[in-house]
């Protein structure tokens, strides 16, 4: 090889050899690590990034992110030294409005800037949560109570009520009101307090009461053949007891609503009304025609059994103006003694028993053909 050749091939290594340390050095100023400041959740950290950009200093440290969360600034955004890189996390904030739940996500790291940057006025309300309270990564339930106006009817007075209690026995309770076992409210105590609510509150007593009562005498009839049919005589007038009642009364708002015997006792026992009702037919039904025999001389018979009285009694046992005995009476319909039986009754069963047996009946029989 020629000696100029040679000479040319060592200077233009030699140059190589200079480039490569320049661009070499070049290359190892350009990913010499950049000091950043992570904002996490609100805490810094400071980071020695070796990525150029915030989505590789991300991937670095092991943050995984959501399209929920925020980043800023954003994830292709080159990295400069003493830059800030903010992220913070979406968390749910589960609000109850009033009684109607809701849940958001949310990057604001306070109870107060989350419902800002919602939209949610709460001036005035109150929350089971301080305004300041943080939000955790797990998020946070929060009740909100706007206020609201509601009427409360409660020991005999109404009152109009501007509260922020989110039910009905938180209301009650601001309002010094308490709420018994027995005592019964229109609404529900769980129940939601809404705009314009009517909350109604009956106060309930149990109260055992002693009565002296009148006991009413019960009536007993008895048949009598001594009267006319439907005809009622008073034999004993009867005489009213006592007796005392325990009763268990119920009072809604100090009013007797209902109330229930509990024991009873007769302090005097009451004296029954005796009724006779009579069984007598009325003559004025009895003694009609009985075919075939109308015509007998019914008059002359009675004048000789009896002398013609209807009240005529034989000691032997026989009675009336055709002296029935008293089983005959019966058989042919009668009731009681045939001597206190109407005239007309006497003569209707005396031919009854004449169509039964005929004249043979009386000793006087043959005065029918007179």
């Amino acid at each position: 090889m020629p000696v100029v050749n040679t000479v040319r091939l060592l200077r233009v290594a030699a140059q190589a050899a200079v480039l490569a340390a320049v661009v070499g050095g070049t290359v190892a100023y350009a990913h010499r690590a950049t000091d950043v400041t992570l904002l996490l959740d609100g805490r810094a950290v400071r980071v020695q990034a070796e990525a150029d950009d915030v989505r590789g200093l991300l991937d670095d440290e092991g943050i995984r992110v959501t399209e929920r969360d925020l980043v800023a600034p954003g994830l292709d955004a080159p990295l400069r030294a003493g830059q800030d890189v903010v992220v913070r996390f979406a968390r749910p904030l589960t609000l109850v409005v009033d009684g109607a739940p809701r849940t958001y996500w949310t990057t604001e790291l306070t109870v107060a800037d989350a419902l800002t940057s919602l939209g949610i006025r709460a001036d005035g309300a109150t929350l089971s949560a301080s305004r300041s309270q943080p939000l955790g990564r797990a998020g946070l339930d929060v009740v909100l109570s706007n206020p609201k106006l509601v009427t409360l009817v409660a020991d005999g007075r109404a009152r109009d009520v501007t509260t922020t209690a989110p039910t009905v026995a938180e209301l009650l309770a601001q309002q010094a009101v308490s709420l018994r076992p027995a005592d019964q409210l229109s609404v529900l105590p769980t129940s939601p307090v809404v705009d314009g609510l009517v909350i109604a509150l009956t106060r309930i007593e149990r109260r055992h009461v002693t009565v002296t009562e009148p006991l009413a005498p019960a009536t007993v009839q008895r048949r009598t053949a001594e009267l006319a049919k439907d005809r009622r005589r008073t034999v004993v007038a009867g005489r009213p007891g006592t007796r005392r009642t325990v009763y268990e009364v119920v009072l809604a708002d100090g009013r007797p609503t209902s109330r229930t015997a509990l024991s009873a006792v007769v302090v005097r026992p009451a004296v029954a009304r005796v009724v006779e009702v009579g069984t007598r037919p009325d003559p004025a039904t009895v003694g009609g025609s009985v075919p075939g025999v109308d015509g007998l001389n019914w008059t002359s018979l009675a004048r000789c059994e009896s002398g013609g009285n209807p009240r005529a009694v034989n000691p032997a046992g026989y009675y009336g103006l055709y002296q029935f005995s008293p089983g005959t009476w019966r058989r042919v319909g009668g009731s009681g003694l045939p001597s206190a039986a109407p005239p007309a009754e006497q003569l209707y069963r005396a031919k009854l028993l004449y169509q039964r047996g005929g004249a043979g009946q009386w000793g006087c029989g043959r005065h029918l053909f007179d």
